[in-house]
């Protein structure tokens, strides 16, 4: 009987070592400006669950929501709402994406650190970014050329800004395109004349975020609203989220997730 119990022992260990353990996957895409709340949420919860295996990478709003639709991500970060052209394709495809608000931001106007200017209004931005205004003097500021930085189509920021300041109107066709919020900043940090929109998190050295119709991005200002071109920040789940992804979505929405927004420069939602 002992020898049994050995070999059966022997057998339940051979087989632990031949039975692999697999991690619970999560792939999550999208927004470059919610991005480094995910990547700092996801070394987290991974460090606290160890069966836990999460993929982040950015590519922009648009390409996040097009992934969770044709089902090659579990999470679409998103810094806007999805378009009702994307709810079409979603239903075509059998997918019911469900919006998470994870965190507020503000989409801070940036210029060149050495620049005079500290405030405008909604619609010198506009004007600036419509072509109508085109140097710095007419705004009182130095007589030089602005170099107007956007983001490209693909960026939930780009439909943002589009929408909260542009109201629609086409970004000027002369305008220096850029894929992340991380190259808006580093060309207008580089560039005197410059002016671009980024994040909140995403403020840094060698620019300086103007006040909008004399209100300054704030985490205040943007949750009562006063900052005018605020706007929530998603995760998008196919339907409601189960398993490991609510585990980690819910992670996000406590205290201490919460806190890592902050961290990363964004708003919190409490």
């Amino acid at each position: 009987m002992k020898n049994f119990n050995k070999i059966w022992i022997s057998g339940l260990m051979i087989i632990g070592f031949v039975i692999p353990c697999y991690a619970e996957k999560i792939v999550i895409e999208g927004s470059t400006t919610v991005l480094p709340i995910a990547q700092k949420a996801a070394e987290v919860f991974m460090n606290n669950n160890a069966d836990a295996d999460i993929s982040v990478r950015g590519g922009g709003s648009g390409v996040g929501i097009a992934s969770l639709i044709d089902g090659t991500c579990d999470i679409a970060d998103a810094s806007r709402a999805i378009k009702e052209s994307e709810l079409d394709k979603a239903v075509t495809n059998g997918r019911n994406p469900k919006a998470n608000v994870i965190a507020m931001d503000g989409i801070c106007v940036i210029v060149n650190s050495s620049n005079s200017i500290s405030a405008l209004t909604k619609k010198q931005i506009k004007d600036v970014y419509t072509g109508k205004i085109s140097n710095w003097s007419q705004l009182g500021g130095p007589n030089e050329k602005i170099v107007v930085v956007s983001r490209d189509s693909s960026s939930g920021t780009f439909e943002a800004f589009g929408e909260l300041v542009l109201s629609g109107d086409k970004v000027r066709p002369d305008a220096l395109l850029q894929a992340s919020n991380q190259a808006v900043t580093s060309v207008v940090s580089k560039t005197p004349g410059g002016i671009g929109y980024v994040g909140l998190g995403y403020l840094s050295g060698g620019v300086k975020a103007l006040d909008v119709d004399n209100v300054k991005a704030s985490k205040e200002t943007v949750l009562t609203g006063k900052y005018s071109i605020g706007r929530p920040l998603f995760m998008y789940t196919n339907g409601t989220p189960k398993g490991l992804t609510k585990d980690f979505i819910d992670f996000i929405l406590s205290k201490d997730g919460q806190k890592l927004v902050e961290e990363e420069g964004f708003v919190g939602l409490k």
